[in-house]
This record gives structure tokens, sequence and C-alpha cells, in this order.
């Protein structure tokens, strides 16, 4: 599976007081593998969560719609229609509440595998060098989120709107998520013209990506690996269409490129990227290979094929 819609997917809504809004789960459906994305839609007042801190995981959010407030280790802040929220690993603890007009986000998220471990017959959990009692009371989402919301504070800079984000290519390209303070994924915002091709087509070894459209329309184009005796490969073998709410889930390891093509009204889309700085990518049009760790590109001058692990 490598593509889905949000206006295709069946809200939920939890009876749980602590887990507030409707949710729709975007990275399952679209297929992703080491990346979590959600949307969230609050009412009028509605909570998303009780105030948490993630271990290892960085969250990325991006504000679709409305207006609300973001409650962060005891201050708020006002949040509204194009802000991107970065929160680090054990960082300030954070939810979100929606305003008069409710606040619709997408939330992105690396899926971390956890650690430590359960030791069932004792009812702890390990967690080196120290440990937690485990079922200990009700379960959070089953309690009402208890928290004081003062008067929103001037904005850290770890909340940037998209107006306010430095561009290139004449404005069409951003990186808000990294001038917010990301550092362990990329949340861009790319804006092609008519007709435009996005990235060149490419897969990646390490790194899983994750697209979103916001606007437009337009079609993804899934190039197979190359075939032996077949060095440049010059058309697609595959094709989608793209429309509004559009998800697009391309995990690593796959050996398949992809790249994205608008259409005549153009195609707005944000693209969310794991930073592996061991990732590989490999572009079959020009039959090169990008080592990102180590800053260099190579083109290749003949190509060996394999379904499985090398040979000892």
């Amino acid at each position: 599976m490598t593509l889905a819609n949000w206006d295709d997917q069946e809200p939920y809504h939890s009876p749980q007081p602590g887990l507030g809004g409707a949710w729709t789960q975007l990275g399952t459906p679209a297929g992703s593998k080491t990346v979590g994305l959600n949307r969230i839609q609050l009412g009028p007042g509605e909570v998303s969560t009780p105030a948490h801190v993630h271990g290892a995981d960085e969250e990325i959010f991006f504000v679709l719609a409305g207006s609300g407030l973001s409650w962060q280790d005891g201050e708020t802040y006002d949040v509204r229609a194009g802000d991107f929220l970065v929160h680090p690993p054990l960082g300030k603890a954070h939810t979100l509440r929606g305003g008069d007009s409710g606040l619709e986000v997408l939330a992105f998220g690396t899926r971390t595998p956890l650690g430590g471990a359960y030791l069932p017959k004792l009812g702890a959990y390990w967690l080196w060098p120290s440990w937690a009692e485990a079922g200990q009371g009700a379960h959070p989402f089953d309690r009402e989120p208890n928290l004081d919301w003062p008067a929103p504070s001037p904005r850290p800079a770890s909340i940037l709107n998209l107006d306010d984000a430095p561009s290139e290519n004449g404005g069409r390209t951003k990186w808000p998520a990294r001038v917010a303070g990301a550092t362990r994924a990329g949340l861009n915002w790319d804006e092609l013209l008519p007709h435009e091709e996005g990235p060149p087509p490419h897969c990646h070894s390490a790194e899983e990506e994750l697209f979103v459209v916001l606007d437009g329309e337009g079609t993804l184009e899934l190039w197979s690996r190359p075939q032996p005796g077949v060095p440049f490969q010059t058309e697609p073998q595959e094709t989608h269409p793209l429309r509004r709410g559009s998800v697009v889930a391309r995990p690593a390891g796959t050996r398949v490129s992809h790249c994205l093509r608008a259409g005549a009204a153009g195609l707005t889309y944000l693209g969310y990227g794991t930073r592996e700085p061991n990732d590989i990518c490999y572009y079959p049009r020009s039959n090169k290979v990008f080592f990102r760790g180590l800053g260099l590109i190579a083109r290749l001058e003949a190509l060996e094929y394999s379904d499985g692990e090398p040979s000892p």
C-alpha cells in the first residue's frame, strides 16, 4: 500500500475523556512503517491528549485550519492555520486545545521502538537505571486533563508560521520545521507550478518519506528498480492521481523510486522525512547514487542486481 486519502478514512472519536477530538490515522493506511501521522480535529475547548513528553520521539505538528492554544509546561501560546510546532524528545510537556472555531492539525512522529523490559510476574517495567510499577491506577486517557490555561505568552522559536519561514525557489520551497528546531526529521512545504516535476525520481535505503497534498492535484509516479540491460529509465512504470488530502508513504528499502508531478492546477504539499545519516539515495533516470551521510554523489558505470543477501 502506497497511497491513502483523509476523506476515505473513518475518524475515531474516543470515549475516553483524556483523548479529545476526532482522530484519523493516515500513516498506517498509506503503508508507512517507521512514521506515524494523525489528523486531529478538535472542537471548541477540546483538548487533544494529557500533557506529555516523549522519551525518544520528535513530534512535529502542522495546523491545517482554525486556531487554539498550545500548552507547554504551564504556559500557553496562540496557534493558528499555517503554524508548525516542534516538540523534541525530553522537551516540554505539551498538548493542544481547540479555540472558538475549533482546531485541525496534522501530527507527525517517528515510531521509535520502546526500550526497557517488562517484568510481567512482578508487574514492573525496568527502565534503566530505574524502574516503574505497571498498571497502577486508571488508564491515563480515562482521566480528564487537569490543566490550568493561563493567558497566552509570546510564542517561542519552536512555533513558526509558514508565512514567516525563509524560502527558496521563488518562495515555493520552505523548511519551517528545521527553522523551528527539528533535528531528527524534516517537514518541508513545497509548491509546484502546473505540470512541474518535484525532486527527480529517487528511492532511499534507510530514510522513510511521507507526503501530504494540501492543495491542487497531480500524479504520483513510481519507477521500478532498474532491469538488466536497461541502465537508464526514461518513463515511470506506474502512476496514481493525487488530490487534496492524499497521503503518500514511501518506506525505506523498497527499491521503487517515486516522483510527484503537478497537474493543470499546480500542487502544494508537505514532505516529511526521517534524517538517517547512513541513507543512500538512488536516482534511476541518471543512474546516480547519493551517499547522504558523506555528502557525495557518484554515477554508476555498471549495475549488478540482487534479489536477496549478497553472497559471502
